[in-house]
């Protein structure tokens, strides 16, 4: 597989076209809705782009970087070459959304948070593929291993759960931050004061053979009497007051099973 056409021009088709500079394959098109955007991603890695599909170039690999409803009907919507290698990159999405016509169809997903703007290093990103045969899987995964250092095969249901540890690990997590700003904005500070908090906690868990080995807090440690100071403190917020009591709960629960 040694051209490509970029289908989509979101955060992670931004991403996908900088590491195709980067590895070699050549990105040949993006095939984009939003004009604007589409002529940025394609102007990363020196490709064309277009947003009509009489005008799509002819590619051995045509990768969509869509959302995950669009995947079923922007592939079977496309001129795409019977011959060619269809695969989505989504998650939680099975192989078997990409309509049954193509008969080289695959899933290339990288468990990575991306975001518009900013670069990040993909032969650090693991790649989870997924072929409709046996005769496609050495050709995706040499392709993959251009991109990144760590390829793994994963099939819809495993790259499911894949994905929904992915939230709970950087969206949920994230999620908690932008809450503890919320809390130190109230108390007339800023988000700097947790950052050197978040950086540490990150380095722990990456550093541990396992982040339940490292946890700390109130929780783990059953010191109810604070866990009930913070909860009067939320009392006005009763969303917040109830992820605080579950979570709490919810650690308490794994740290008996240590």
């Amino acid at each position: 597989m040694k051209t490509v056409v970029l289908i989509g021009s979101g955060n992670l088709a931004e991403a996908l076209a900088r590491a195709l500079a980067r590895s070699g394959p050549e990105l040949v098109q993006v095939f984009a809705r939003n004009a604007e955007r589409g002529q940025f991603v394609a102007r990363l890695a020196g490709a064309r782009w277009t947003d009509r599909a009489e005008e799509l170039a002819e590619a051995d690999l045509y990768l969509l970087a869509v959302s995950d409803r669009a995947v079923a009907e922007v592939a079977a919507a496309l001129p795409i070459p019977p011959q060619a290698v269809v695969a989505h990159t989504a998650g939680s999405v099975p192989l078997d959304a990409l309509p049954a016509t193509f008969a080289r169809r695959a899933v290339f997903y990288p468990l990575q948070t991306f975001t518009r703007g900013r670069e990040v290093d993909f032969r650090r990103i693991p790649i989870f593929l997924e072929s409709s045969s046996e005769a496609l899987r050495s050709e995706l995964e040499a392709f993959a291993l251009r991109l990144s250092d760590t390829v793994c095969w994963a099939d819809s249901e495993q790259r499911a759960k894949i994905h929904l540890a992915g939230v709970f690990a950087c969206n949920f997590a994230n999620h908690m931050y932008a809450l503890g700003e919320s809390v130190v904005r109230d108390a007339g500070l800023g988000f700097d004061v947790l950052k050197p908090l978040i950086a540490e906690t990150a380095a722990k868990a990456l550093d541990a053979c396992s982040p339940r080995d490292v946890q700390t807090g109130p929780a783990v440690r059953g010191d109810l009497a604070t866990q009930a100071r913070h909860e009067a403190m939320l009392a006005g917020e009763p969303l917040m007051e109830t992820i605080y009591s579950t979570i709490s709960q919810s650690i308490w629960e794994i740290s008996k099973k240590i």
